[in-house]
Formats: structure tokens, C-alpha cells, sequence
């Protein structure tokens, strides 16, 4: 692997990298950053948890005119949390490198008012939805004509035919000779096709590794009837205990109705979903950072560019017809060198995605059954050790132990 300083980064960044732990570049980092500081258009493909964010903001930092106090870049994400997160990012890599960027989080949905007033600063970065960011331009809040590069986050979200119409108006705004970079973790081919439509000679990078699953997590899955998978939901709760978990259902709309079930029974829940009031989502977000709540209830959508640490469980409540969805799922645990399960609980219908996703990623998910709050082997009755997230940070989970 190629060292951040022979990526010719400046020592500021790398610094900055250095107080969070992070010493040696990913592989879509190694092979994207070069060609972002040579100002080429770049897709970048890899999956999620392999740093694609720093993979665009290292590079950005380092050819943002920090003499200048103009817009220079727009950064376009799909969900208000994202925005945020990427937006953290920014903020965070300015006070650790002593690199004065200036950045904005613009979303829909908010007072437009206080978004103006932030834009009379001229911040260089401007992170935020495509349709507020839109509107701003067309009331010539955002200058445009300075912006030097639009980056693209999870670009198979926004290259779809209900958001690329928005897409393609921003970056029309902006002058022609501007740097286009789409990022994501998974880019079908009507969506690279659609990027390269936009693009001057992208260097497209797709790091083939992208369909291996984080080795530290522990797949296993559970067989009920539709009408009791809250039910089972909860005795699994009873018994693991997980400290910090994530319910993925696929419809955003049954978010809300699961976290109220399950707060009839006393247990610590909170549901995000898209038309949530902004500080209702915050306030879910802040809750279960810090351990107020144990269970955080989402959507695909709404969980998209989550990044939470210490995330110990995943909770299947439906299961998504896409295998790739299955991977930005359980790919929200197990991360930074932990170890995370990631717990189906299925219909005998869905069992043919469970088989799926086996062959799909290579990977063993393991049935199982729970009686008097003690979880077997399936048909084996083989007691499992609940087992806590510190008993034994340094070893893996083996078939005879789970957290």
C-alpha cells in the first residue's frame, strides 16, 4: 500500500489523519487521490466503510484557494444525515490540519433564511441537498461561476431518473471546465453510463474487492411468521442485550409503527425516516450516539451515510431484494476492527434470499432458534454463550459463541 505522502499530500493532512488513527491510505484512496489533484473527472466505485469520503475531501483540501473567500466546491449527498456526517468531516479535517476551509451544510426542509445568512460567509465547501442547493443557485445565493469542483456522493441515489434531472441543472449552472467526482458504494450500469454522459474522460475506479463482506461480522437468521417477527424482534433483544443496534425495515413508513411496538414494551427505540422533522432526526441520531437509546429504527434510505461507532447489531426486520442493499446494511456494524452480528428475521418464503446472499458474497448465515431466552442451533438445540461486546475483544466469534 502506497503512503499518504507519496500521494503528494501536503504533512497538514496527514497530520490530520494521524490524530484520528488513520495511517495508510484504502485501496480507493491510493488510487483516486492522484488523479483528483491532477483535476481529472473520477467514478469511484468501493464499498461501504472503505473511506471514500476522504478519498474526494483529502484531495479538495489540498487545491481549495484558502486566500480566497469564494465557493469553490459543492458536494451533493442524497440524505440529511449524510450531509451532516460529510459536513463533520469537513470541519474536522480543517482544525486538525490548520487548513482554514470554510464549509456549509445546506438541506431542504429547513429555514432557507438561516441558510442564506450562512452563505454571505462565501464558505469554499458547500455540502447539502440537490434540490435546496438548486434553488439557491437560481436565487443567486450560491456563486456558481466559482465553483471549481461538484462532487456526486452516493451516486447511484442521485443518478436515478427521479433526482438526475436536478443533478444535471446544478452542475449546467457551473462553468464548463469545472471537476465532476461520483462516489459510491455500489454504481449499476445505468448509473456509470449516466456519470460518463456528464463527464470529460473520467477515470473510472472500481476496486473489485467490493463484494466481500467485513470478515468481523457473524451472520445468523431467524424463521417466524410475518404477524410475529416484533414479537421475536423483542425476546432477541431480552436476551442478546445489544448495546447499540440498528432495525433496517423496508418500508420507511413502518418505521415509526415498529418503534412504538417495541416501546410498549420498554425497550430504548427510536425511528428515523425521510419526512421526520429535521430536529426529530437529529435528536434520534444524538440519543443513540450517546446511549440514551438502544435501538435506532431506519429505512434504507434513511440509513444511507450513517456512520456510528460502536454499532454492535444489525437487525433484519424485512429483508431487501437487492443483495448490495444487504451489504450497506450489515456493513453499519463491525467496523474499525470490532466485531458486529447481523441478525435476519425471516418468513420461510424469504429463505431464498437468505441462499442468495450466501452465494452472492461468498458467506455462511447461520439458522438459529431461541426458547426461554436461550438461542441454539437450528433443529440442533445447541446453547449458544450470550456473550458480551469487551468479554473478548481480541478474538473473533466462532460458530459456538455470538454477540
Amino acid at each position: 500500500m502506497t503512503p499518504f505522502d507519496k500521494l503528494n499530500l501536503n504533512s497538514n493532512l496527514i497530520e490530520a489523519l494521524k490524530n484520528e488513527g488513520i495511517t495508510e491510505p484504502t485501496s480507493i484512496q491510493e488510487k483516486v487521490i492522484p488523479a483528483i489533484l491532477l483535476n481529472k473527472d473520477v467514478i469511484g466505485e468501493s464499498q461501504t466503510g472503505t473511506g471514500k469520503t476522504f478519498a474526494y475531501l483529502l484531495p479538495i483540501f489540498q487545491k481549495i484557494d484558502v486566500t480566497k473567500k469564494e465557493m469553490q466546491v459543492i458536494i451533493l449527498a442524497p440524505t440529511h444525515e449524510l450531509v451532516m456526517q460529510i459536513n463533520n468531516v469537513i470541519k474536522m479535517l480543517s482544525n486538525n490540519s490548520d487548513i482554514p476551509v470554510n464549509s456549509a451544510a445546506i438541506i431542504g426542509e429547513v429555514n432557507i433564511k438561516r441558510q442564506i445568512e450562512k452563505l454571505k460567509e462565501k464558505p469554499h465547501i458547500i455540502v447539502g441537498s440537490t434540490g435546496r442547493i438548486l434553488e439557491l443557485i437560481k436565487m443567486k445565493k450560491i456563486s456558481a461561476h466559482t465553483i471549481k469542483t461538484i462532487v456526486i456522493d452516493e451516486g447511484d441515489r442521485l443518478l436515478n431518473q427521479n433526482t438526475l434531472p436536478l443533478v444535471k441543472d446544478v452542475i449546467k449552472t457551473t462553468l464548463r471546465d469545472r471537476q465532476l467526482l461520483v462516489f459510491s458504494a455500489t454504481i449499476n450500469d445505468e448509473a456509470l453510463e449516466k456519470a460518463k454522459s456528464l463527464m470529460k474522460e473520467p477515470e473510472i475506479v472500481r476496486i473489485e474487492d467490493k463484494i466481500i463482506v467485513n470478515p468481523n461480522i457473524h451472520h445468523i437468521y431467524f424463521v417466524t411468521e410475518q404477524r410475529d417477527k416484533i414479537e421475536l424482534l423483542r425476546k432477541l433483544i431480552a436476551s442478546i442485550k445489544p448495546e447499540r443496534a440498528i432495525v433496517f425495515i423496508n418500508r420507511s413508513e413502518e418505521t415509526e409503527l415498529t418503534s412504538i411496538k417495541l416501546k410498549y414494551h420498554h425497550i430504548k427505540a427510536h425511528a428515523i425516516y425521510g419526512n421526520a422533522e429535521k430536529e426529530e432526526r437529529k435528536k434520534a441520531l444524538e440519543y443513540f450516539r450517546t446511549g440514551k437509546i438502544q435501538l435506532l429504527i431506519a429505512s434504507d434510505l434513511a440509513a444511507r451515510g450513517l456512520d456510528i461507532k460502536g454499532v454492535t447489531h444489525i437487525f433484519n426486520l424485512d429483508l431487501p431484494e437487492d443483495s448490495k442493499e444487504y451489504l450497506h446494511r450489515v456493513g453499519r456494524t463491525g467496523r474499525a476492527g470490532e466485531y458486529g452480528t447481523a441478525i435476519s428475521i425471516i418468513t420461510d418464503r424469504e429463505k431464498s434470499l437468505i441462499k442468495k446472499y450466501e452465494k452472492y458474497f461468498g458467506i455462511s448465515i447461520e439458522p438459529k432458534e431461541i426458547s426461554r431466552g436461550i438461542i441454539t442451533d437450528s433443529g440442533k438445540h445447541k446453547q449458544f454463550a450470550n456473550k458480551s461486546k469487551n468479554s473478548a475483544p481480541n478474538k473473533k466469534p466462532t460458530s459456538k459463541k455470538f454477540k
